[in-house]
């Protein structure tokens, strides 16, 4: 009895794994492709470069050198309280005229690039609708890439379901009432 039973088990397992490994390479006849086409939003940057005219920094010598000599000069005039009073206005009159002596420094001229991202759409194939017929029968899936004239198929065989007592549909008797 063990041995029957270890055969019919060998039996089994080996029926079930022809059946996982008979897998048939076929090919379908495409009747039709058609593509799915989407828009896509794609940015792009756009860069643009401008020259910007700045006025120059004075460097300060001027007003600094105003000063002092104004302050040399203040401090000439007067005496006492008088004296004080002549040189801070002497320090401001001359940092002022020293100033403008200065003058400013010739414009600064610098290149500035500015940029921006700007949207573009484009059109763009996402996947194929693909019409295919096989075996008599028309079938319809969506691919990635266009398949060209044939399409290959995996079929895997399926078993038909084992007759009982000779019949291929159960006996009247043993049909579900309702």
């Amino acid at each position: 009895m063990k041995t029957t039973t270890q055969a019919t088990l060998v039996a089994a397992l080996m029926a079930g794994f022809a059946c996982l490994s008979a897998h048939a390479q076929e090919v379908g006849k495409v009747i039709s492709s058609t593509p799915i086409i989407q828009q896509v939003a794609v940015p792009h940057q756009i860069c643009n470069n401008e020259q910007v005219v700045t006025e120059g920094k004075k460097s300060g010598a001027g007003a600094v050198m105003g000063a002092i000599a104004g302050g040399a000069v203040g401090h000439q005039v007067g005496g006492g309280n008088g004296r004080t009073l002549a040189t801070m206005a002497g320090v401001l009159g001359g940092a002022v005229l020293g100033d403008r002596i200065e003058g400013s420094s010739a414009p600064e001229v610098r290149n500035v690039q500015s940029c921006s991202t700007q949207m573009t759409y484009e059109n763009r194939t996402m996947a194929y609708n693909v019409v295919y017929e096989f075996a008599g029968k028309r079938y319809t899936v969506q691919m990635p890439q266009d398949p060209g004239p044939t399409v290959r198929l995996q079929i895997t065989p399926v078993a038909p379901a084992p007759i009982q007592g000779g019949y291929s549909v159960p006996p009247a008797d043993s049909a579900p009432r309702y």
